[in-house]
């Protein structure tokens, strides 16, 4: 029997490389964005995208779990008919969903944007983000039908071109009509998003009817009262904490501002400062972990199938496979993001701002992104509802702090970061404690913990060393920080080879065979 490894599959590297080519170009456009808009709108914008965010777990993210989980199953047993008829009653239970609500939130458009998150500003966002994720619905479902399917081709190539079509119209329009009222604005960002998506939506569902004919219907399918009863087995968990998960992000979001104020500051200000936290330090810390989300892609199908075929062994290869690659690429990220991202915000967003608590909310991405492979390691076994507890926690600890802390005088954001930080910590200690147990997973804390971090500690001390000096000399901050990213990257390299540790083994895309 001849496997390939998880972590470093052609079908990962793939993933990866679209993805790294989609993050740049995303980067790049939310720093044009903020450039045009300014902090203020960028702080609306994101007082609507947790509304985005509710919108989907209440209609689409569950059943896009379950689309994920069930395909794999099937087709690893010869059941490409049963494949099909999930994605089928997918789609349906999606648009039962959708057009109920979508008719409420239109509705109480006024009531939602005034009461809710604070700022009539933001209604108009909020009525286009209905056909909005309609659309995301249906991509999504058909992209994990793929992912399901072992095939990455096609819906990252189409991630891709929605990536340029959506910088292409959202910038487009605010360049056409700019100047306008921030209200209009965020509407006019809205429209770019549903241009892109009209695309992408519309592509995978073309593609996807063309992937179904070429396979044909083999299998005996399977009857409508079993496969409710599995989707819904997946999907009810799954959405309930999605849901309740953006339902505390978006009650956090609408705090922040609020409780800025009731600390003293301006409404403007708050705002302002909500912006640059949220919708450009995060950003730009999220920007190295494009490997993340190719990554829990892979990963979940391939221990669904796993576990379909009962190969225990298995699973706690892929996690433990998974895991030590996080640690390897996630460390010396934050630790060269840390460094380089004072300068870095200060050239790309112009915000003096963006490198304020930079430390803290590097360690809570780090913590991040192991609490993501971990919870996909979770889920890709079936305990979805362990996961769901897990986040509901740490989302309701994230609103304690901010409840408690943001108000204080002399603290403001600084209680949201502390609560990031908190939250992130403590899902991740959980989710690793539950993959041990339940995912059979192996610690092996010196090769994710001790040889990347301080391998990525040292680099790091010695890139900032080497930035202060070239900036000293006069060279600019963006050549200075090029050479200090090349010659960090090359001190982690061989400070973990002289730990033993190998990142190219670790990515190696050989097969290998497996004992039988």
């Amino acid at each position: 029997m001849e496997e390939r490894r998880l972590s470093a599959g052609r079908g990962a590297l793939f993933l990866t490389a679209l993805g790294a080519a989609s993050q740049l170009l995303g980067f790049g456009y939310r720093v044009a964005l903020s450039r045009l808009v300014g902090a203020q709108v960028m702080g609306l914008y994101q007082l609507i995208m947790p509304v985005y965010s509710v919108l989907l777990s209440l209609t689409a993210v569950g059943l896009t779990a379950a689309v994920s989980n069930l395909v794999p199953q099937h087709l690893a047993l010869q059941n490409s008919r049963g494949a099909h008829q999930t994605l089928r009653t997918c789609l349906r239970l999606f648009f039962l969903l959708l057009i109920p609500l979508g008719a409420a939130v239109i509705g109480g458009s006024d009531f939602i944007s005034v009461r809710f998150l604070g700022d009539a500003r933001t209604q108009l966002g909020l009525i286009l983000l209905i056909p909005c994720t309609a659309l995301t619905g249906v991509e999504n479902m058909h992209k994990h039908f793929f992912y399901g399917s072992g095939l990455v081709k096609p819906p990252a190539v189409v991630e891709l071109l929605e990536q340029l079509i959506r910088t292409g119209a959202v910038l487009g329009l605010l360049v056409l009509f700019l100047p306008q009222y921030p209200e209009r604005v965020v509407g006019l960002i809205v429209c770019g998003m549903v241009v892109c998506e009209v695309f992408s939506s519309l592509t995978l569902l073309l593609l996807c009817r063309r992937r179904r004919h070429r396979l044909g219907l083999a299998g005996p399918g399977e009857t409508s009262g079993a496969r409710r009863r599995r989707i819904a087995a997946i999907a009810l968990p799954v959405g309930a904490n999605a849901l309740l998960g953006n339902l505390l992000g978006a009650a956090n979001a609408a705090l922040i501002p609020q409780k800025l104020v009731e600390g003293g500051m301006a409404r403007e200000a708050a705002m302002a400062q909500f912006g640059v936290i949220c919708g450009m330090t995060l950003p730009m810390l999220a920007l190295p972990t494009v490997f993340l989300g190719p990554l829990n892609l892979v990963l979940v199908p391939r221990l669904a199938r796993a576990c379909a075929l009962e190969r225990r062994g298995e699973v706690s290869r892929l996690a433990g496979r998974a895991m030590g690659v996080v640690s390897l690429l996630t460390l010396p990220s934050m630790a060269l993001m840390v460094v380089l991202g004072p300068d870095l915000g200060r050239v790309m967003f112009n915000q003096p701002d963006v490198g304020e608590f930079l430390i803290p909310l590097a360690v809570t991405m780090a913590l991040s992104c192991y609490c993501s492979v971990l919870g996909s390691i979770l889920n890709g076994i079936g305990q979805q509802k362990a996961v769901a507890a897990v986040s509901l926690l740490g989302g309701g600890l994230q609103l304690l702090f901010t409840m408690a802390l943001v108000p204080l005088p002399g603290v403001g954001m600084g209680g949201y970061v502390a609560g990031a930080l908190a939250s992130a910590a403590v899902e991740t200690v959980l989710c690793l404690w539950l993959a041990v147990r339940r995912a059979g997973l192996r610690l092996a804390l010196f090769r994710w913990l001790t040889a990347p971090g301080l391998a990525a500690l040292l680099a790091a001390l010695n890139a900032n060393l080497l930035l202060r000096v070239l900036k000293d000399s006069g060279l600019s901050p963006l050549a200075a920080g090029l050479s200090c990213l090349v010659f960090a990257l090359v001190l982690y390299l061989a400070a973990l080879h002289a730990q033993g540790v190998s990142l190219l083994r670790a990515l190696s895309v050989g097969p290998r065979r497996a004992k039988k």
